[in-house]
């Protein structure tokens, strides 16, 4: 409410701006014209005179006759024109004035009333993000549309397929991305890769079930390469949906053997693996785990305990370290604590809270975890 009478007076302010010149009279803009006509040619002549332009009895002549003029001037001025004639068009300025005062808002609101909308709600931020996810969502969704007009003309085309099966699987529709990848493998060849992909669209149309059909197309490309992580992780899935969780932590444990410290899949391995109870440790660091193999079994898990509680008493005066809060967490989840693991996940926002990035990083690796709740 207080917006609106603010601009009322905005708008009262500007009208009165405009319309206080027609409120006046014009009369004091026309007095004393003549007259000052007439003193500038009286000082004109005294210029020419002392300058030798004219003669002295030609500039007394002149100024004589001006003179004569000037106080003619001056006294018509002098008397008042009749009210009666000021009058009229004073009134009419003043309507005007008063006219456009009260008319023009009402214009305006006349206008703004059936155009405009007074009663919209804000937009909030959050709905904002949200439009322009759905935004990027149907965009993406034009652009598979055009691929897929391509492809029906071009069927052959292998990198087409290729491109689209991750997008359609990305956007959930597995049929259709088991569909490109099998035209996929038909049109660009065999490997490892394809037939992984493959098996993982398989098992994400049944439900994250890896089916008959799916374990089939991971074990051709293991046979294609015994290295593939993605056959190797889904291979001790299928292991552990079968009731064998030995088997699937040996394959696991084969798997992260081989892999890079920094492989950006392994966090999810170690906490399947943990999952199955196939993990003694936290994988804290290779040296530690080298160093830890000689020992005896209560002293392992003594040495790893002592560690992990002292990560997570540099965790509590240092908790800017995503990776570290990803270490304890994973840590605790090994050691089968999942109460610890939830606590330390809990901490590990509270603590990058204020980064944003940083938040962001830890949810997730929380997800690959497991604790993305």
């Amino acid at each position: 409410m207080t917006l609106w009478f603010v601009f009322a007076l905005m708008t009262v302010a500007a009208i009165f701006a405009v319309l206080w010149p027609l409120g006046r009279s014009g009369r004091a803009q026309d007095q004393g014209s003549e007259v000052a006509v007439y003193k500038d040619q009286l000082a004109e002549i005294e210029r020419d005179l002392a300058a030798g332009l004219i003669a002295a009895p030609e500039a007394e002549a002149a100024r004589v006759e001006i003179s004569r003029r000037l106080l003619a001037a001056a006294g018509s001025e002098s008397s008042s024109a009749p009210k009666s004639d000021l009058m009229p068009s004073l009134k009419w300025r003043r309507a005007a004035a008063v006219l456009a005062l009260v008319g023009l808002p009402l214009v305006a609101i006349g206008v703004y009333m059936p155009l405009g909308s007074p009663r919209l709600q804000d937009f909030p931020l959050a709905q904002r993000e949200r439009g322009a996810g759905s935004g990027m969502a149907r965009s993406l969704e034009n652009l598979v549309v055009q691929v897929e007009q391509h492809l029906e003309k071009n069927p052959t085309d292998g990198r087409g397929w290729n491109v689209l099966a991750p997008v359609l699987q990305r956007l959930g529709r597995f049929d259709d991305a088991v569909r490109a990848y099998r035209n996929s493998l038909t049109y660009n060849g065999e490997s490892a890769e394809r037939r992984s992909d493959l098996g993982e669209a398989i098992s994400a149309a049944a439900g994250g079930v890896v089916t008959a059909e799916a374990k089939a197309e991971f074990e051709r490309a293991h046979a294609l390469d015994a290295d593939d992580p993605k056959a190797n992780y889904f291979l001790g899935l299928a292991a552990e949906q079968d009731g064998r969780k030995d088997d699937a932590a040996n394959i696991w444990r084969a798997l992260l053997a081989k892999a890079p410290a920094d492989a950006p899949w392994r966090p999810l391995v170690q906490s399947s693996l943990a999952r199955v109870g196939g993990g003694t440790m936290p994988a804290l660091s290779d040296e530690t785990i080298a160093a830890s193999k000689d020992m005896a079994e209560g002293d392992r898990n003594a040495m790893v305990r002592g560690m992990v509680e002292r990560l997570a008493t540099r965790l509590k005066q240092n908790g800017d370290d995503v990776e570290g809060w990803l270490r304890l967490v994973r840590a605790y989840l090994v050691m089968g604590d999942r109460d610890k693991a939830m606590g330390a996940s809990t901490d590990a926002r509270q603590a990058v809270a204020k980064d944003a990035e940083r938040l962001r990083q830890l949810n997730e690796g929380l997800k690959t975890l497991g604790l993305d709740g």
